[in-house]
């Protein structure tokens, strides 16, 4: 193959995928276990060789013939396994899923069996914390892969929303040269949420009847603790009468800061939660409006194109715009792999 190819691991409702393909790639392969999420990608990357199924059931064997690929043919491999149990959200709140984080290492075994020339991971920097990580590095190290943990924030590649994420950067060849940082856009100003909800505005202008664009129903209550959130407020500006029982508990001022808090217009979004749409769950309300960001604003602030299709349930559809990688990172990060391998050291392995 002469163009550069891509298999997208934990593709979620394809953001990654999306942002790879605008960087240039052609992604040819994806595995994705959550039907919901397989459906939607397949609405947007039908070209792509999709895996419906748990990641543990698929040898790296037919993934490469199912793909006409031979081990060191593929240019990228881009995982973004499951973390919430990596999640700072997670610390004493939920049962840790060591079986869902053993699925970072279990990407390692695709990497040995197709060794691709570079290699993606993507998670949250609660990862960074976990003794798996630098195993990971280490394991490789001995494939024979220059390898490098990187912090990076979401808004500093264009996205609207503050988001911070772990990045291991992989290339073929130990002595491959990898950037001690990653540096985004250079932009004077981190894009806004006014700023992508207006352009959001002209395209169902162009486009309407979205039937994304449409915020969770709430019930008489919260509707009217919503109503009472002023503008770039939160929980802690609510009068009594609005006050949750477990927010007025001793201790209770500590838990949920961001619960019942408005999305500031004038600058980037919070991170985008699996329930970025619930007032209850984080700062989640529209700026002015007396509602929950709806869930096109919300794939929106991930930088999904505004014809971007989801598939499920309104929940399913909120859990996978939450879940997702940025499409803009994405492509940002497409893009320097792109300049990394493009062309590739003539002592790589």
């Amino acid at each position: 193959m002469n163009t550069l190819t891509a298999v997208d691991l934990f593709a979620g409702a394809g953001g990654a995928t999306q942002g790879l393909k605008d960087a240039g790639f052609r992604v040819i392969g994806a595995v994705e276990n959550d039907a919901a999420a397989a459906r939607s990608y397949a609405l947007n990357h039908n070209e792509v060789e999709l895996w419906r199924e748990d990641i543990r059931r698929i040898t790296a064997r037919s993934m490469l013939d199912k793909l006409g690929l031979v081990p060191g043919q593929l240019t990228l491999l881009k995982a973004c396994p499951p973390c919430q149990g990596f999640s700072t959200l997670a610390e004493g709140r939920v049962t840790v899923n060591e079986a869902q984080n053993d699925l970072v290492m279990d990407t390692l075994r695709f990497i040995r069996a197709l060794r691709p020339n570079a290699v993606m991971l993507e998670n949250v920097p609660g990862l960074g914390r976990d003794a798996r990580s630098k195993l990971v590095v280490q394991a490789l190290a001995q494939a024979g892969y220059a390898a490098r943990q990187y912090k990076v924030n979401a808004v500093e590649f264009g996205v609207p929303q503050r988001r911070k994420r772990l990045i291991i950067l992989a290339l073929r060849g130990k002595r491959r040269k990898l950037p001690e940082v990653l540096l985004g856009k250079g932009l004077e100003r981190h894009k806004t949420v006014r700023s992508a909800f207006d352009e959001l505005a002209e395209a169902l202008k162009r486009n309407p009847g979205d039937p994304l664009n449409v915020s969770r129903v709430l019930s008489p209550a919260v509707a009217a603790r919503v109503e009472a959130v002023p503008v770039n407020g939160n929980r802690f500006d609510l009068p009594p009468e609005h006050q949750l029982d477990c927010h007025r508990r001793v201790g209770g001022g500590r838990n949920a800061t961001a619960s019942y808090g408005r999305i500031k217009a004038d600058h980037p979004a919070p991170t985008m939660t699996t329930r970025c749409t619930t007032p209850a769950c984080g700062s989640f309300i529209h700026p002015i409006e007396h509602r929950g960001i709806t869930l096109r604003e919300a794939a929106t602030i991930q930088t999904f194109p505004f014809d971007y299709r989801f598939s499920g349930s309104y929940g399913e559809i909120e859990r996978q715009i939450g879940n997702a990688v940025p499409v803009l990172m994405a492509t940002a990060l497409g893009v320097l792999v792109r300049r990394l391998v493009e062309p590739m050291d003539t002592q790589a392995s």
